[in-house]
């Protein structure tokens, strides 16, 4: 289990403001309540109860059903509504799976040079080397963060909390520490904070600021959009190399007592307030 460092800095707007400028502050947390009760698995649908075997999330799910992957009682069932009865049997790729048992909740301060993904056909490492055999159940990543991307990753088995939070109607927060090439100029940071035309579309952050402390090569940016690469790409359009980009804060949870390349379980109450996060 991991050891307590020195808490890490969140990215904030500098200390002076000027008239109409936001600040980049930290979202507020919905009001707990009590986790709910595990469902039956007789009539639930075919990607919830793929879902729920810690494989993947259910949007994930439905698209393997669809695509022909999952097996009922040795036939292959391609409608995601399917109703689960008492005594199906399972598969996924020809392997059997069932629904876990124990819902695991796992967060991660990633270090550099990991693959978000269970497994690497080339071989490099994982994020789930890090974890090494302390964790029984079968688990993956909520969403993801690419090779050189560090910070927070949320691994579970819970396919219908990776299903909310990944959805873009919940307008999940998440905090990005950025150090780049050079000084970032004051009408570029404008431009990112009005929201930028991409390729793929609008970039719309939620916050973006100077580094308080830091240099002005340093930046922290706010946003809720999950589009791939998106943090770089929004500095690469204006002309910028990321040098590092390290994620600090995640739908309410933050690296505080969680250093590089360690992990932790989540408690109760992260866990709770997860579920109840909009």
């Amino acid at each position: 289990m991991p050891k307590p460092p020195n808490k890490n800095r969140r990215p904030q707007r500098g200390p002076k403001r000027r008239p109409g400028e936001q600040r980049f502050s930290k979202p507020r947390e919905k009001p707990a309540g009590p986790l709910p009760n595990k469902q039956e698995v007789e009539g639930m649908r075919l990607n919830k109860y793929v879902a729920h075997c810690g494989v993947c999330s259910r949007r994930q799910a439905a698209e393997l059903v669809k695509a022909g992957q999952v097996t009922v009682n040795g036939e292959k069932v391609t409608e995601p509504g399917y109703q689960v009865q008492e005594g199906d049997k399972i598969a996924l790729r020809g392997k059997p799976i069932r629904p876990e048992k124990k819902l695991v909740y796992v967060l991660l301060n990633k270090p550099k040079d990991y693959i978000t993904t269970v497994k690497d056909e080339k071989g490099r490492r994982t994020v789930f080397d890090l974890l090494g055999n302390q964790v029984q159940e079968r688990i993956f990543p909520v969403g993801r963060l690419d090779r050189a991307t560090t910070g927070l990753l949320l691994l579970t088995n819970d396919g219908e909390l990776a299903e909310k939070l990944a959805h873009p109607s919940h307008k999940v927060k998440k905090f990005y520490q950025v150090a780049l090439d050079k000084p970032l100029a004051a009408v570029d940071l404008e431009k990112i904070r009005s929201g930028l035309e991409l390729e793929d579309g609008k970039a719309i952050v939620d916050g973006a600021g100077y580094v308080e402390g830091g240099s002005k090569n340093e930046v922290g940016i706010e946003l809720h959009i999950g589009r791939n690469r998106i943090v770089r790409r929004i500095f690469e359009h204006l002309g910028y190399q990321v040098v590092r980009l390290d994620r600090v804060y995640y739908a309410g949870l933050t690296k505080k007592d969680l250093p590089r390349g360690r992990w932790r379980h989540l408690s109760e109450q992260e866990v709770i307030m997860l579920k109840h996060f909009t």
